[in-house]
């Protein structure tokens, strides 16, 4: 049902109605998901927030704008405070015509002069506006809507600048034919006198709201006995709001920290909710491409590094000092270099040594007696499922444009390949080679290339670069690769597996592993003097 609509059922019921007062989009909220079928958009509150008195110091655009953040976050009417119109009734005209566009159901204006007073300032010093001034404003309002339901309710200050029931009822009729919706007959007595003499002559020409800010002891009942329409709770989201942060900011201020607030504040995941957070993570799967869900990093740190003799007695080899700061310090800052902020850790020997802040550490407590495959099964279960992942090993340094190649590739499953690959083989270390689709040539930068096979003993002249012990895994792809893993390991002898026996594995199942060449700019630290190398890297 649209707003104006709402709005006039409210008007119109047999029953007493309320209005709850909000000043901004989650003030709204708030009324709305605490049972409340219209809201009032209060002057005072409106200025408040911005922090200005309620003479008309904050624009009439201002107020619009922040109307539209409040009708755009919920589906009640919110009928408007709209103090004297803003002006006169050319102003009064396109008050309403922005209104009905920004899908605001009502607006209620007050017979008193522009710019207006808060009535409980000194109101009975206060002159009202003239009667025919002020029809021709109404009139002016009801020639320029475009919505039939749209309403108008004329405020009546009578009593507030001290004139009485006669003077009232006076205006109210001439306000009524004029084409008012409704009346708010204001009173600032602390007793409901006033209002209920008002009501008891007016009757029911017209639908009567009141504010009773000031008699809040009058039980509800009286006002529902006397038959008016509609209750109006004026302003009291913003002073309720108002003495939460001043009591909240005087404990901060004395204790300087947050153990006294924390737990009588609501949880930042509150706040998302009322903001609609959830709407926008789904949004976004909808929506964005596949690449927008973001890339994540697991370093495989369990083993020791025995090479490195008493470096590593005390700590493993990822936390082994290089220039100045741990190894995995280092894979860590050229990992968020490419932008990858989420970084999970699988650790095993000494593994209260690794403690770098701002990681996800995994446990292997079975490093001992297995290897690496293990660690990346582990590692495959604690890492988020959404999010494509890079794997590496624990004790490698590496330009970060390696870790960019892979997060850019498309390809679901990828590794990174130096053709330098004769370095190794010249310093006769470990090496686990492979042999490609294609070598490395200018059109492999344009034709993809697969991996045929990885293995330590190739021929030479079958060789084609070496795996540099990177591996990039699509979100989609991440369950078949942890299956493959799990299988591999339940079989006879394979506890001790490496990650190349399983590409071997998925490449003769026929799974496409894309290879993506370079050259150098990576040293995988095994020895002591590549310890010492890599304090020149």
């Amino acid at each position: 049902m649209k707003k104006t609509l709402q709005f006039r059922e409210l008007l119109n019921s047999d029953n007493l109605e309320f209005l709850c007062e909000a000043h901004n989009g989650i003030s709204a909220i708030i009324a709305q998901e605490a049972g409340f079928r219209g809201i009032w958009g209060s002057g005072l509150s409106l200025s408040a927030q911005f922090g200005v008195r309620d003479n008309n110091e904050a624009s009439w655009t201002q107020v619009l704008e922040m109307l539209e953040f409040m009708s755009d976050a919920t589906r009640i009417p919110i009928l408007l405070d709209g103090d004297t119109g803003y002006g006169n009734f050319n102003n009064m005209r396109r008050l309403v015509n922005k209104l009905e566009q920004r899908e605001v159901a009502a607006v209620c204006i007050e017979d008193k002069l522009f710019p207006k007073t808060n009535s409980f300032i000194g109101g009975q010093a206060q002159p009202l506006a003239d009667i025919d001034e002020f029809c021709g404003k109404i009139k002016a309002g009801k020639d320029a809507q475009r919505d039939d339901d749209f309403a108008i309710v004329a405020r009546i200050e009578a009593f507030i600048a001290g004139w009485g029931l006669s003077e009232a009822l006076r205006r109210a009729e001439a306000y009524h034919a004029a084409g008012a919706d409704a009346i708010l007959i204001h009173s600032a007595l602390s007793t409901p006198d006033e209002i209920l003499a008002f009501k008891q002559e007016w009757g029911a020409r017209a639908p009567v709201v009141i504010v009773p800010t000031k008699y809040y002891a009058t039980p509800t009942e009286l006002f529902r006995d006397h038959g008016f329409s509609l209750i109006i709770w004026a302003n009291h989201l913003m002073r309720a709001s108002i003495a939460a942060m001043q009591a909240t900011a005087r404990t901060l201020a004395d204790e300087q920290n947050l153990l006294s607030v924390e737990d009588r504040v609501v949880p930042v995941t509150e706040v998302f909710r009322l903001q609609g957070a959830t709407e926008l993570q789904q949004a976004e799967k909808k929506y964005l491409p596949q690449r927008s869900r973001g890339t994540q990093a697991l370093v495989l740190a369990a083993s020791r590094g025995k090479e490195l003799g008493p470096l590593t007695e005390q700590r493993p080899k990822t936390m082994v000092n290089i220039g100045g700061k741990p190894l995995l310090s280092s894979i860590v800052e050229a990992l968020n270099a490419t932008g990858i902020k989420r970084i999970s850790v699988v650790r095993g020997y000494r593994k209260e040594a690794v403690d770098l802040p701002n990681l996800k550490l995994i446990d292997n407590d079975e490093f001992a007696d297995s290897g690496e495959l293990l660690s990346l099964l582990k590692g495959l279960r604690g890492v988020d499922p959404e999010q494509d992942l890079i794997v590496c090993y624990g004790d490698v340094l590496f330009n970060k444009y390696i870790a960019q190649m892979l997060a850019e590739s498309e390809a679901p499953l990828a590794v990174a390949i130096d053709t330098n690959w004769m370095e190794s083989a010249n310093r006769h270390r470990s090496a686990d080679y492979v042999r490609c689709s294609a070598p490395h040539s200018r059109e492999s930068f344009t034709t993809p290339v697969n991996l045929l096979e990885i293995a330590a003993d190739l021929p030479g002249n079958q060789i084609h670069g070496e795996w540099m012990g990177f591996l990039k895994i699509d979100a989609d792809t991440i369950p078949e690769i942890l299956q493959a893993s799990e299988r591999m390991l339940r079989e006879p002898g394979q506890r001790q597996a490496k990650i190349p026996e399983l590409l071997n594995r998925l490449i003769e199942r026929g799974q496409a592993v894309r290879g993506l060449y370079t050259t150098g700019h990576w040293l995988d630290i095994d020895t002591l003097d590549d310890v010492v190398q890599a304090g020149n890297f």
